[in-house]
């Protein structure tokens, strides 16, 4: 067996199953549906279906980030068994979370002098970052040390890139991502805007895209301007939606048809709770490897 583990935020929205089946260790976000706080346990506590139903019904959604003492009651476990630690962060562009995790790292390590413990910025969210923790499982079981897979983390994260669309504006405009005006025009016109994660690990508006089978196509268009080796890539393919099941389907069919040497089929996710109290029903996101985020 390894000699350490390797950690995120549940933020990476995979499945509980994959986390396992990977041997992928993660700690919860928390949220709060009409004042009522739940952990962001990947669909345990309240399914994803009836948490985007109850937001496209009027309830009220609050995000809260780890604290520094859930870190350490997190990380401590592992440390007394012996294992160092490789955590990855949600992105430091949509949360500030990794100041508690590197504060958790701080103290324990006057506790644990012989332990090793690495923290990342992902720049990434979503499944993108389920994306990055799924290639450090494969480096890790080729055998790659925690050093290396610490230094490749950080030499390769900008390298995972992620394209969002929405059709419902209802949570952009709430949560003050669009103006008022720009969501009830966007609403007239059928605007679905398009989206990326910048190399900063910030969620960024670029393209205003008329009709949802318009952006659909553009959003592949895309993954085959910036895909490592164009029509070539030969990596693994994610998708995240929030309650929207065929239009991801649309997407993933899209890109299967496209990219013939992908590895295996596209693999769709649920947008979790935490960042879905964000996006609200609607949303789809497209991850793969690609040309590197610059500024």
């Amino acid at each position: 067996m390894s000699d350490f583990i390797i950690s995120c935020c549940s933020t990476a929205d995979l499945s509980k199953e994959h986390f396992q089946k990977r041997d992928i260790h993660y700690i919860c976000f928390h949220f709060e549906l009409n004042g009522r706080q739940y952990n962001d346990d990947l669909g345990e506590s309240i399914p994803f279906e009836k948490f985007y139903q109850m937001m496209a019904e009027g309830a009220e959604t609050k995000t809260s980030q780890i604290n520094v003492e859930e870190f350490e009651a997190y990380f401590e476990p592992f440390l007394k068994e012996g294992k160092d630690i490789l955590h990855l962060c949600l992105s430091s562009g949509i949360t500030g979370v990794i100041n508690s995790a590197n504060v958790a790292k701080s103290n324990l390590e006057e506790r644990y002098p012989d332990r090793k413990i690495y923290i990342v910025d992902s720049l990434a969210a979503s499944s993108g970052f389920g994306l990055l923790m799924d290639k450090l499982a494969d480096l890790r079981d080729e055998g790659m040390p925690i050093d290396e897979l610490y230094e490749w983390a950080n030499a390769n994260k900008r390298k995972l890139r992620h394209w969002f669309f929405s059709t419902d504006l209802t949570f952009y405009v709430k949560g003050g991502r669009v103006s008022k005006t720009a969501g009830f025009v966007g609403g007239m016109l059928n605007i679905c805007p398009l989206l990326d994660v910048d190399y900063m690990g910030r969620l960024i508006p670029r393209f205003k895209i008329r009709t949802k089978r318009k952006v659909i196509q553009t959003i592949v268009d895309k993954m085959e301007e910036t895909a490592e080796d164009g029509l070539d890539y030969s990596g693994k393919c994610y998708i995240s939606y929030s309650a929207c099941y065929e239009d991801a389907r649309a997407v993933a069919d899209l890109v299967e048809a496209r990219f013939p040497k992908l590895n295996g089929k596209v693999l769709l996710n649920s947008i979790g709770t935490t960042i879905g109290s964000h996006t609200g029903p609607g949303t789809v996101a497209l991850f793969y490897w690609g040309s590197e985020r610059t500024n």
